[in-house]
Protein backbone atom coordinates (compact mmCIF):
# COMPACT_ATOMS: atom_id res chain seq x y z
CA UNK A 1 0.00 0.00 0.00
CA UNK A 2 1.32 3.45 -0.95
CA UNK A 3 0.22 6.40 1.18
CA UNK A 4 0.84 10.08 0.59
CA UNK A 5 -0.24 12.88 2.92
CA UNK A 6 0.25 16.41 1.59
CA UNK A 7 0.11 19.78 3.36
CA UNK A 8 -1.92 18.56 6.37
CA UNK A 9 -3.19 21.20 8.83
CA UNK A 10 -4.95 20.58 12.14
CA UNK A 11 -5.84 22.80 15.10
CA UNK A 12 -7.61 21.96 18.37
CA UNK A 13 -9.19 25.26 19.38
CA UNK A 14 -6.40 27.84 19.44
CA UNK A 15 -3.71 25.16 19.55
CA UNK A 16 -2.28 24.69 16.04
CA UNK A 17 -0.96 21.12 16.12
CA UNK A 18 -0.09 20.54 12.44
CA UNK A 19 0.99 23.22 9.96
CA UNK A 20 1.46 21.83 6.45
CA UNK A 21 2.86 18.37 7.24
CA UNK A 22 3.71 15.96 4.39
CA UNK A 23 4.43 12.25 4.76
CA UNK A 24 4.91 9.38 2.32
CA UNK A 25 4.89 5.61 2.89
CA UNK A 26 5.84 3.01 0.28
CA UNK A 27 5.09 -0.76 0.31
CA UNK A 28 7.38 -2.98 2.38
CA UNK A 29 9.25 -0.25 4.26
CA UNK A 30 9.68 0.50 7.93
CA UNK A 31 9.36 4.27 8.13
CA UNK A 32 10.34 6.03 11.37
CA UNK A 33 8.30 9.05 12.43
CA UNK A 34 10.21 11.08 15.01
CA UNK A 35 9.85 14.37 16.83
CA UNK A 36 9.66 15.85 20.30
CA UNK A 37 6.56 15.30 22.42
CA UNK A 38 3.81 17.50 21.01
CA UNK A 39 5.40 17.64 17.53
CA UNK A 40 2.18 16.16 16.08
CA UNK A 41 3.22 12.60 15.17
CA UNK A 42 0.25 10.78 16.73
CA UNK A 43 -2.18 13.46 15.51
CA UNK A 44 -0.95 12.95 11.93
CA UNK A 45 -1.56 9.20 12.16
CA UNK A 46 -4.96 9.77 13.82
CA UNK A 47 -5.92 11.89 10.79
CA UNK A 48 -4.76 9.13 8.43
CA UNK A 49 -6.90 6.54 10.23
CA UNK A 50 -9.99 8.76 10.54
CA UNK A 51 -9.97 9.46 14.28
CA UNK A 52 -9.53 13.18 13.53
CA UNK A 53 -10.40 15.15 10.41
CA UNK A 54 -7.76 17.50 9.02
CA UNK A 55 -8.58 21.19 8.59
CA UNK A 56 -6.77 21.21 5.26
CA UNK A 57 -4.64 18.90 3.12
CA UNK A 58 -4.85 15.81 0.94
CA UNK A 59 -4.51 12.07 1.58
CA UNK A 60 -3.92 9.61 -1.27
CA UNK A 61 -3.85 5.83 -0.99
CA UNK A 62 -2.51 3.91 -3.98
CA UNK A 63 -2.94 7.09 -6.05
CA UNK A 64 -6.60 7.67 -5.10
CA UNK A 65 -7.72 10.49 -2.81
CA UNK A 66 -9.06 8.70 0.28
CA UNK A 67 -10.42 9.81 3.67
CA UNK A 68 -11.63 7.48 6.39
CA UNK A 69 -14.49 8.48 8.68
CA UNK A 70 -13.26 6.36 11.62
CA UNK A 71 -10.44 3.93 12.59
CA UNK A 72 -12.66 0.88 11.99
CA UNK A 73 -13.07 1.90 8.35
CA UNK A 74 -9.29 2.37 8.05
CA UNK A 75 -8.76 -1.10 9.53
CA UNK A 76 -11.17 -2.62 6.98
CA UNK A 77 -9.03 -1.04 4.26
CA UNK A 78 -5.86 -2.58 5.70
CA UNK A 79 -4.46 0.05 8.10
CA UNK A 80 -4.05 -0.99 11.76
CA UNK A 81 -2.94 1.37 14.55
CA UNK A 82 -1.25 0.17 17.77
CA UNK A 83 -1.66 3.20 20.03
CA UNK A 84 0.82 4.32 22.66
CA UNK A 85 -1.99 4.53 25.22
CA UNK A 86 -3.33 0.98 25.37
CA UNK A 87 -6.97 0.23 24.55
CA UNK A 88 -7.40 -2.70 26.90
CA UNK A 89 -10.68 -3.69 28.56
CA UNK A 90 -9.39 -4.81 31.99
CA UNK A 91 -12.46 -6.80 33.09
CA UNK A 92 -12.51 -8.84 29.87
CA UNK A 93 -10.29 -11.86 29.22
CA UNK A 94 -7.20 -11.73 27.03
CA UNK A 95 -9.10 -13.68 24.34
CA UNK A 96 -12.08 -11.30 24.46
CA UNK A 97 -9.74 -8.32 24.09
CA UNK A 98 -8.08 -9.88 21.06
CA UNK A 99 -11.40 -10.48 19.26
CA UNK A 100 -13.53 -7.58 20.50
CA UNK A 101 -15.77 -6.53 17.62
CA UNK A 102 -14.32 -9.36 15.46
CA UNK A 103 -15.70 -12.43 17.19
CA UNK A 104 -15.87 -15.63 15.13
CA UNK A 105 -19.23 -17.39 15.30
CA UNK A 106 -21.09 -20.17 13.52
CA UNK A 107 -24.06 -19.63 11.20
CA UNK A 108 -26.27 -20.09 14.24
CA UNK A 109 -24.45 -17.31 16.09
CA UNK A 110 -22.55 -19.59 18.48
CA UNK A 111 -19.07 -18.30 19.36
CA UNK A 112 -16.31 -20.55 17.98
CA UNK A 113 -14.06 -20.23 21.02
CA UNK A 114 -11.77 -23.10 20.05
CA UNK A 115 -11.04 -21.51 16.65
CA UNK A 116 -10.41 -18.10 18.21
CA UNK A 117 -8.03 -19.62 20.76
CA UNK A 118 -6.09 -21.40 18.01
CA UNK A 119 -5.68 -18.14 16.05
CA UNK A 120 -4.67 -16.25 19.19
CA UNK A 121 -2.13 -18.92 20.15
CA UNK A 122 -0.64 -18.76 16.65
CA UNK A 123 0.02 -15.02 17.04
CA UNK A 124 1.28 -15.38 20.61
CA UNK A 125 3.72 -18.10 19.46
CA UNK A 126 5.11 -15.73 16.80
CA UNK A 127 5.72 -13.14 19.52
CA UNK A 128 6.90 -15.72 22.12
CA UNK A 129 4.12 -14.55 24.45
CA UNK A 130 3.17 -16.90 27.28
CA UNK A 131 -0.20 -15.74 28.60
CA UNK A 132 -3.39 -17.50 29.59
CA UNK A 133 -6.14 -16.51 27.14
CA UNK A 134 -8.73 -16.95 29.90
CA UNK A 135 -7.23 -14.54 32.44
CA UNK A 136 -8.53 -11.00 32.82
CA UNK A 137 -6.48 -8.49 30.84
CA UNK A 138 -6.43 -6.16 33.86
CA UNK A 139 -4.30 -8.74 35.70
CA UNK A 140 -1.59 -8.43 33.03
CA UNK A 141 1.37 -6.07 33.36
CA UNK A 142 1.63 -3.04 31.06
CA UNK A 143 4.21 -4.90 28.96
CA UNK A 144 1.92 -7.92 28.59
CA UNK A 145 -0.97 -5.64 27.63
CA UNK A 146 1.30 -4.08 24.98
CA UNK A 147 1.94 -7.53 23.51
CA UNK A 148 -1.83 -8.20 23.44
CA UNK A 149 -2.28 -4.99 21.41
CA UNK A 150 0.51 -5.99 19.00
CA UNK A 151 -0.99 -9.46 18.54
CA UNK A 152 -4.42 -7.91 17.94
CA UNK A 153 -3.02 -5.72 15.15
CA UNK A 154 -1.17 -8.63 13.52
CA UNK A 155 -4.43 -10.62 13.42
CA UNK A 156 -6.04 -8.05 11.10
CA UNK A 157 -3.72 -9.04 8.21
CA UNK A 158 -3.12 -5.34 7.62
CA UNK A 159 -1.05 -3.92 4.75
CA UNK A 160 0.04 -1.00 6.94
CA UNK A 161 0.65 -1.15 10.70
CA UNK A 162 1.25 2.05 12.67
CA UNK A 163 3.21 1.36 15.86
CA UNK A 164 3.24 4.23 18.37
CA UNK A 165 5.97 3.55 20.98
CA UNK A 166 5.42 -0.24 20.66
CA UNK A 167 8.41 -1.20 22.82
CA UNK A 168 7.96 1.35 25.63
CA UNK A 169 7.03 -1.33 28.18
CA UNK A 170 8.87 -4.30 26.62
CA UNK A 171 12.11 -5.98 27.66
CA UNK A 172 15.12 -6.47 25.38
CA UNK A 173 14.09 -10.06 24.65
CA UNK A 174 10.55 -9.05 23.66
CA UNK A 175 11.85 -6.19 21.52
CA UNK A 176 14.13 -8.62 19.69
CA UNK A 177 11.15 -10.91 18.98
CA UNK A 178 9.04 -7.98 17.77
CA UNK A 179 11.84 -6.97 15.38
CA UNK A 180 11.85 -10.50 13.96
CA UNK A 181 8.10 -10.18 13.32
CA UNK A 182 8.54 -6.72 11.71
CA UNK A 183 11.27 -8.10 9.40
CA UNK A 184 8.98 -10.97 8.33
CA UNK A 185 6.06 -8.56 7.70
CA UNK A 186 8.32 -6.31 5.62
CA UNK A 187 9.35 -9.26 3.43
CA UNK A 188 5.64 -9.86 2.75
CA UNK A 189 5.18 -6.26 1.58
CA UNK A 190 3.61 -4.92 4.79
CA UNK A 191 4.60 -1.32 5.61
CA UNK A 192 5.28 -0.16 9.17
CA UNK A 193 5.07 3.40 10.47
CA UNK A 194 7.35 3.25 13.51
CA UNK A 195 6.91 6.07 16.05
CA UNK A 196 9.56 5.85 18.76
CA UNK A 197 11.91 7.94 20.85
CA UNK A 198 14.42 5.10 21.15
CA UNK A 199 17.22 5.93 18.75
CA UNK A 200 18.83 2.48 18.91
CA UNK A 201 15.62 0.94 17.59
CA UNK A 202 15.22 3.49 14.80
CA UNK A 203 18.68 2.74 13.44
CA UNK A 204 18.26 -1.02 13.94
CA UNK A 205 14.93 -1.59 12.19
CA UNK A 206 13.91 1.39 10.01
CA UNK A 207 14.60 2.15 6.33
CA UNK A 208 13.60 5.81 6.19
CA UNK A 209 12.89 8.54 8.71
CA UNK A 210 10.60 11.58 8.70
CA UNK A 211 11.34 14.15 11.39
CA UNK A 212 8.71 16.58 12.69
CA UNK A 213 9.17 19.68 14.83
CA UNK A 214 6.46 22.03 16.13
CA UNK A 215 3.80 20.58 13.83
CA UNK A 216 5.88 20.78 10.66
CA UNK A 217 7.88 18.34 8.54
CA UNK A 218 11.58 19.06 8.94
CA UNK A 219 13.12 16.31 6.81
CA UNK A 220 12.68 12.85 5.25
CA UNK A 221 15.81 10.82 4.57
CA UNK A 222 17.20 7.28 4.37
CA UNK A 223 18.38 5.92 7.71
CA UNK A 224 21.69 4.94 6.11
CA UNK A 225 22.32 8.61 5.24
CA UNK A 226 21.94 10.10 8.73
CA UNK A 227 23.15 9.55 12.31
CA UNK A 228 22.08 10.02 15.92
CA UNK A 229 23.42 13.57 16.33
CA UNK A 230 21.86 14.76 13.08
CA UNK A 231 18.44 13.35 13.99
CA UNK A 232 18.53 14.94 17.45
CA UNK A 233 19.55 18.32 16.02
CA UNK A 234 16.65 18.26 13.54
CA UNK A 235 14.19 17.12 16.22
CA UNK A 236 15.01 19.67 18.88
CA UNK A 237 16.52 22.47 16.79
CA UNK A 238 19.73 22.34 18.81
CA UNK A 239 22.57 19.96 19.64
CA UNK A 240 22.51 17.81 22.77
CA UNK A 241 26.02 17.42 24.10
CA UNK A 242 25.39 14.24 26.15
CA UNK A 243 22.56 11.76 26.40
CA UNK A 244 23.09 11.28 30.14
CA UNK A 245 24.25 14.20 32.30
CA UNK A 246 27.30 13.56 34.45
CA UNK A 247 26.48 12.41 37.97
CA UNK A 248 28.64 13.41 40.92
CA UNK A 249 26.55 11.99 43.77
CA UNK A 250 27.10 12.92 47.39
CA UNK A 251 25.59 9.96 49.22
CA UNK A 252 24.16 10.27 52.71
CA UNK A 253 22.73 7.76 55.17
CA UNK A 254 20.21 5.04 54.38
CA UNK A 255 16.90 6.87 54.03
CA UNK A 256 14.72 3.96 52.90
CA UNK A 257 15.20 0.26 53.55
CA UNK A 258 13.16 -2.85 52.82
CA UNK A 259 13.78 -6.09 54.71
CA UNK A 260 12.46 -9.51 53.63
CA UNK A 261 9.33 -8.10 51.97
CA UNK A 262 6.87 -10.53 50.34
CA UNK A 263 3.50 -10.49 48.61
CA UNK A 264 2.20 -13.99 48.01
CA UNK A 265 2.35 -15.02 44.35
CA UNK A 266 4.15 -11.82 43.26
CA UNK A 267 7.52 -11.52 44.98
CA UNK A 268 9.26 -12.82 48.08
CA UNK A 269 12.10 -12.07 50.47
CA UNK A 270 13.01 -8.74 48.86
CA UNK A 271 15.62 -6.68 50.70
CA UNK A 272 17.39 -3.53 49.54
CA UNK A 273 18.11 0.05 50.60
CA UNK A 274 18.65 3.47 49.07
CA UNK A 275 20.66 6.34 50.54
CA UNK A 276 19.83 10.03 50.38
CA UNK A 277 21.22 11.52 47.18
CA UNK A 278 21.42 8.09 45.50
CA UNK A 279 19.77 6.67 42.38
CA UNK A 280 19.21 2.92 42.62
CA UNK A 281 18.27 1.41 39.27
CA UNK A 282 15.94 -1.61 39.25
CA UNK A 283 16.24 -3.88 36.22
CA UNK A 284 14.71 -7.19 35.17
CA UNK A 285 12.61 -8.86 32.51
CA UNK A 286 8.91 -8.16 32.04
CA UNK A 287 6.90 -10.04 34.67
CA UNK A 288 9.89 -10.32 37.03
CA UNK A 289 7.99 -8.40 39.72
CA UNK A 290 9.66 -4.96 39.61
CA UNK A 291 6.43 -2.95 39.46
CA UNK A 292 4.70 -5.24 41.95
CA UNK A 293 7.46 -4.55 44.49
CA UNK A 294 7.13 -0.78 44.05
CA UNK A 295 3.32 -0.86 44.34
CA UNK A 296 3.56 -2.73 47.65
CA UNK A 297 6.19 -0.36 49.05
CA UNK A 298 3.93 2.59 48.24
CA UNK A 299 0.94 0.96 49.93
CA UNK A 300 -1.10 0.24 46.79
CA UNK A 301 -0.93 -3.48 47.64
CA UNK A 302 -0.51 -4.87 51.18
CA UNK A 303 2.70 -6.69 52.15
CA UNK A 304 2.15 -10.18 53.56
CA UNK A 305 5.44 -9.99 55.44
CA UNK A 306 8.57 -7.88 55.75
CA UNK A 307 9.65 -4.54 57.17
CA UNK A 308 10.00 -0.98 55.87
CA UNK A 309 12.43 1.44 57.51
CA UNK A 310 12.47 5.20 56.82
CA UNK A 311 15.38 7.29 58.15
CA UNK A 312 16.38 4.51 60.53
CA UNK A 313 12.91 3.98 62.00
CA UNK A 314 10.72 0.96 61.40
CA UNK A 315 7.37 2.02 59.95
CA UNK A 316 4.30 0.64 58.21
CA UNK A 317 2.71 1.95 55.03
CA UNK A 318 -0.95 1.00 54.88
CA UNK A 319 -2.01 2.95 51.77
CA UNK A 320 -0.71 5.58 49.29
CA UNK A 321 -1.95 8.47 51.47
CA UNK A 322 0.15 7.06 54.29
CA UNK A 323 3.15 6.79 51.94
CA UNK A 324 2.83 10.45 50.88
CA UNK A 325 2.64 11.58 54.53
CA UNK A 326 5.88 9.69 55.18
CA UNK A 327 7.68 11.40 52.29
CA UNK A 328 7.27 8.92 49.43
CA UNK A 329 6.28 9.77 45.86
CA UNK A 330 5.45 7.21 43.15
CA UNK A 331 5.51 7.94 39.43
CA UNK A 332 3.63 4.96 38.02
CA UNK A 333 4.39 3.35 34.65
CA UNK A 334 0.67 3.44 33.77
CA UNK A 335 0.11 7.20 33.60
CA UNK A 336 -3.24 6.93 31.80
CA UNK A 337 -5.06 4.80 34.38
CA UNK A 338 -3.10 5.45 37.57
CA UNK A 339 -1.04 8.62 37.18
CA UNK A 340 -3.49 11.22 35.86
CA UNK A 341 -7.06 12.48 36.05
CA UNK A 342 -7.41 12.83 32.30
CA UNK A 343 -10.57 14.94 32.32
CA UNK A 344 -9.25 17.53 34.74
CA UNK A 345 -6.82 20.38 34.11
CA UNK A 346 -3.03 20.30 34.30
CA UNK A 347 -3.34 22.69 37.26
CA UNK A 348 -5.62 20.35 39.20
CA UNK A 349 -3.45 17.31 38.46
CA UNK A 350 -0.26 18.98 39.64
CA UNK A 351 -1.86 20.66 42.66
CA UNK A 352 -3.84 17.63 43.91
CA UNK A 353 -1.13 15.97 46.11
CA UNK A 354 -0.06 19.44 47.33
CA UNK A 355 -3.40 20.99 48.38
CA UNK A 356 -2.47 21.21 52.06
CA UNK A 357 0.40 23.59 51.23
CA UNK A 358 -2.01 26.01 49.49
CA UNK A 359 -4.73 25.85 52.13
CA UNK A 360 -3.19 26.32 55.58
CA UNK A 361 -6.54 27.52 57.00
CA UNK A 362 -8.73 25.20 54.97
CA UNK A 363 -9.23 27.61 52.06
CA UNK A 364 -7.19 27.27 48.87
CA UNK A 365 -4.92 30.23 48.10
CA UNK A 366 -5.45 30.21 44.34
CA UNK A 367 -2.67 32.72 43.68
CA UNK A 368 -0.08 30.54 45.42
CA UNK A 369 -1.46 27.47 43.67
CA UNK A 370 -1.21 29.13 40.22
CA UNK A 371 2.35 30.34 40.87
CA UNK A 372 3.40 26.86 42.02
CA UNK A 373 1.82 25.13 39.00
CA UNK A 374 3.20 27.65 36.48
CA UNK A 375 6.69 27.24 37.96
CA UNK A 376 6.57 23.45 37.47
CA UNK A 377 5.09 23.75 33.95
CA UNK A 378 7.98 26.04 33.04
CA UNK A 379 10.61 23.91 34.80
CA UNK A 380 9.54 20.73 33.05
CA UNK A 381 8.81 22.53 29.74
CA UNK A 382 5.30 21.07 29.53
CA UNK A 383 3.92 22.09 26.13
CA UNK A 384 0.47 23.58 26.70
CA UNK A 385 -1.48 26.70 25.83
CA UNK A 386 -2.70 26.98 29.42
CA UNK A 387 -2.56 25.31 32.83
CA UNK A 388 -6.33 24.86 32.44
CA UNK A 389 -5.88 22.48 29.47
CA UNK A 390 -7.22 19.01 30.31
CA UNK A 391 -4.54 16.35 30.67
CA UNK A 392 -6.31 14.22 28.04
CA UNK A 393 -5.38 16.73 25.33
CA UNK A 394 -1.62 16.56 25.96
CA UNK A 395 0.79 14.33 24.07
CA UNK A 396 1.94 11.19 25.91
CA UNK A 397 5.30 12.69 26.81
CA UNK A 398 3.76 15.87 28.18
CA UNK A 399 1.32 13.79 30.23
CA UNK A 400 4.34 12.04 31.72
CA UNK A 401 5.86 15.42 32.64
CA UNK A 402 2.63 16.38 34.46
CA UNK A 403 2.84 13.15 36.51
CA UNK A 404 6.45 13.94 37.41
CA UNK A 405 5.57 17.56 38.27
CA UNK A 406 2.81 16.59 40.72
CA UNK A 407 5.10 14.29 42.72
CA UNK A 408 8.07 16.66 42.72
CA UNK A 409 5.72 19.23 44.20
CA UNK A 410 5.28 17.29 47.45
CA UNK A 411 9.01 17.58 48.19
CA UNK A 412 9.54 13.83 48.66
CA UNK A 413 12.35 12.20 50.66
CA UNK A 414 12.10 9.11 48.44
CA UNK A 415 10.86 9.11 44.85
CA UNK A 416 9.95 5.87 43.07
CA UNK A 417 10.12 6.28 39.29
CA UNK A 418 8.59 3.39 37.32
CA UNK A 419 9.61 3.81 33.66
CA UNK A 420 10.07 7.60 34.05
CA UNK A 421 10.92 8.29 30.39
CA UNK A 422 8.44 5.90 28.76
CA UNK A 423 7.19 7.57 25.55
CA UNK A 424 9.33 10.66 26.13
CA UNK A 425 11.49 12.24 23.40
CA UNK A 426 15.26 12.53 23.56
CA UNK A 427 15.25 16.22 24.52
CA UNK A 428 12.69 15.72 27.29
CA UNK A 429 14.56 12.64 28.55
CA UNK A 430 17.63 14.79 29.04
CA UNK A 431 15.51 17.31 31.00
CA UNK A 432 14.13 14.53 33.23
CA UNK A 433 17.63 13.16 33.86
CA UNK A 434 18.88 16.65 34.80
CA UNK A 435 15.91 17.02 37.14
CA UNK A 436 16.76 13.68 38.76
CA UNK A 437 20.29 14.95 39.35
CA UNK A 438 18.94 18.16 40.90
CA UNK A 439 16.68 16.18 43.23
CA UNK A 440 19.50 13.90 44.41
CA UNK A 441 21.72 16.97 44.98
CA UNK A 442 19.01 18.11 47.43
CA UNK A 443 19.22 14.75 49.21
CA UNK A 444 16.21 13.01 47.60
CA UNK A 445 16.65 9.24 47.23
CA UNK A 446 15.46 7.84 43.89
CA UNK A 447 14.45 4.27 43.03
CA UNK A 448 14.25 4.02 39.23
CA UNK A 449 12.61 1.04 37.52
CA UNK A 450 13.48 0.95 33.83
CA UNK A 451 13.35 -1.52 30.93
CA UNK A 452 15.97 0.53 29.05
CA UNK A 453 19.39 -0.87 29.89
CA UNK A 454 21.26 2.22 28.58
CA UNK A 455 19.12 4.34 30.96
CA UNK A 456 19.84 2.02 33.90
CA UNK A 457 23.57 2.15 33.13
CA UNK A 458 23.59 5.89 32.39
CA UNK A 459 21.73 7.15 35.48
CA UNK A 460 22.17 4.65 38.32
CA UNK A 461 24.69 4.69 41.16
CA UNK A 462 23.80 1.10 42.08
CA UNK A 463 21.72 -1.47 40.22
CA UNK A 464 19.56 -4.24 41.66
CA UNK A 465 18.23 -6.93 39.33
CA UNK A 466 14.94 -8.77 39.85
CA UNK A 467 14.33 -12.31 38.56
CA UNK A 468 11.06 -14.20 39.14
CA UNK A 469 10.05 -12.15 42.17
CA UNK A 470 13.43 -12.21 43.90
CA UNK A 471 16.46 -9.93 43.83
CA UNK A 472 19.03 -11.96 41.90
CA UNK A 473 21.93 -9.57 42.36
CA UNK A 474 23.29 -6.11 42.99
CA UNK A 475 25.95 -4.35 40.90
CA UNK A 476 27.87 -1.13 41.45
CA UNK A 477 27.23 1.12 38.42
CA UNK A 478 30.97 1.44 37.72
CA UNK A 479 31.23 -2.31 37.22
CA UNK A 480 27.90 -2.81 35.42
CA UNK A 481 27.48 -3.92 31.81
CA UNK A 482 24.41 -4.90 29.81
CA UNK A 483 25.71 -8.48 29.75
CA UNK A 484 26.04 -8.67 33.56
CA UNK A 485 22.55 -7.24 34.07
CA UNK A 486 20.98 -9.62 31.52
CA UNK A 487 22.76 -12.61 33.08
CA UNK A 488 21.20 -11.81 36.46
CA UNK A 489 17.82 -10.97 34.86
CA UNK A 490 17.64 -14.42 33.26
CA UNK A 491 18.55 -16.32 36.43
CA UNK A 492 22.32 -16.61 35.91
CA UNK A 493 25.06 -15.65 38.36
Amino acid sequence: MQIEMKDIYKAFGKNQVLSGVSFQLVPGEVHALMGENGAGKSTLMNILTGLHKSDKGQISINGNETYFSNPKEAEKHGIAFIHQELNIWPEMTVLENLFIGKEISSKLGVLQTRKMKALAKEQFDKLSVSLSLDQEAGECSVGQQQMIEIAKALMTNAEVIIMDEPTAALTEREISKLFEVITALKKNGVSIVYISHRMEEIFAICDRITIMRDGKTVDTTNISETDFDEVVKKMVGRELTERYPTRTPSLGDKIFEVKNASVKGRFEDVSFYVRSGEIVGVSGLMGAGRTEIMRALFGVDRLNSGEIWIAGKKTSIKNPQDAVKKGLGFITENRKDEGLLLDTSIRENIALPNLSSFSPKGLIDHKREAEFVDLLIKRLTIKTASSETHARHLSGGNQQKVVIAKWIGIGPKVLILDEPTRGVDVGAKREIYSLMNELTERGVAIIMVSSELPEILGMSDRIIVVHEGRISGEIDAKEATQERIMTLATGGR
